[in-house]
């Protein structure tokens, strides 16, 4: 099983979200987006531990299971056709969370994620995990 997890889905496994890690641990490959990345390290950088946040990220990201990968001409792509469809439907969500989704279809993975608004993309793998 390949997954892709966005934000809020790595926030749920460091919580401890009992579904979110039995999930993980089941995944073959973890993919994680340099836009996932730019979003947790925004986040560090506005709070008190961003030293052990960012260990536990080099941590995660070195496990063999994890890839980071990147933004290229195909993600582009979809993410226009996905912008397109949201702007259409008049039902807008976080751009970065369009590219994570576009980089979910491009990569083939099934995205992990606490954010309901993800249901709004036709044709996206997700797996939604409510917060507890």
């Amino acid at each position: 099983m390949k997954i892709i997890l966005d934000t809020s889905g790595y926030a749920g496994f460091k919580m401890g979200n009992p579904e979110i890690v039995e999930f993980l641990t089941r995944a073959n490959i973890i993919l994680i987006s340099p836009i996932v990345l730019g979003e947790l390290m925004f986040g560090f950088i506005n709070g008190d531990r961003f030293k052990q946040n960012m260990d536990e990220l080099d941590q995660f990201i070195n496990h063999e299971a994890v890839e980071e990968i990147q933004i290229g001409k195909i993600t582009a792509d979809r993410y226009s056709r996905i912008a397109a469809q949201l702007k259409r439907q008049g039902t807008p969500i976080p751009a970065n969370d369009i590219w994570i989704a576009a980089q979910a279809m491009e990569y083939g993975a099934e995205l992990v994620t606490m954010d309901r608004h993800f249901e709004k993309i036709s044709g996206l793998v997700y797996r939604y995990f409510p917060l507890l």
